[in-house]
């Protein structure tokens, strides 16, 4: 039986070492790297071309949904599996948006995973059980499903959703410059339009926007909040 590659992408060491413990008992499935942050996970996923990416949502430097945006240009070919505590709609319509196949939650069983990926690899999407339920009913009362799984409207382009996060963690200009290959002088500009777009005008509330959206965690943030 061929194996079947996979990426590992989490910033918790300890839930990286429970996925792969789950994997053993699983003969064709081989973890061929693992990412902490998402924009470990992009270069990753183009250096090894994985079948399947397991990827939590709340990554630093570049969370799960730009991560695998960025993953599927590379690699058109994976298949990302979003793995999060995260299951509102919101976190979920923006999986979907993104290219993401499957979206399970972390406190899901160890079985459903397996079948997530066994659904993924034969051209399904799959989900939670609680989460494909509200799909349906949603679909149900609108009949227009690509409407309703479409991400939330944001005027933020892609970059200026990687800003936007760069910032919330507390990083500089410079340093932002530096992580994105961009000119200080662009990513100021990125940043002015950030908050006119957003309507917020200074560093904590962009923080709280973002910890409010999931792009980030309160604890990631070097950045006050209060």
């Amino acid at each position: 039986m061929a194996n079947i590659k996979i990426l590992l992408v989490d910033d918790h060491n300890i839930v990286r070492q429970g996925l792969k413990a789950l994997f053993m008992s699983e003969s064709d499935l081989t973890i061929i790297a693992e990412a902490q942050t998402g924009r470990e996970a992009v270069q990753l996923a183009s250096d090894h071309r994985p079948e399947i990416v397991i990827m939590d949502v709340a990554m630093p430097r570049l969370n799960g949904c730009e991560a695998t945006r960025q993953i599927l240009k590379v690699a058109p070919n994976t298949k990302v599996i979003m793995l999060s505590t995260y299951s509102d709609d919101d976190h979920v319509q923006q999986a979907i948006a993104a290219g993401a196949a499957a979206y399970l939650l972390k406190q899901t069983a160890a079985s459903e995973l397996i079948k997530g990926i066994r659904e993924v690899l034969k051209g399904n999407a799959y989900f939670s059980p609680a989460i494909a339920e509200r799909l349906r009913e949603q679909s149900c009362k609108t009949f227009e499903d690509s409407e309703n799984l479409r991400a939330p409207s944001t005027e933020l382009t892609p970059r200026e959703a990687e800003v936007l996060q760069l910032i919330a963690e507390g990083f500089a200009n410079k340093q932002i410059a530096y992580e994105l290959g961009l000119s200080v002088k662009t990513v100021e500009k990125h940043r002015q339009q950030v908050m006119q777009k957003l309507d917020i005008h200074d560093i904590a509330g962009l923080v709280r926007h973002a910890v409010a959206k999931g792009i980030i965690e309160n604890y990631r943030s070097g950045a006050p909040i209060s």
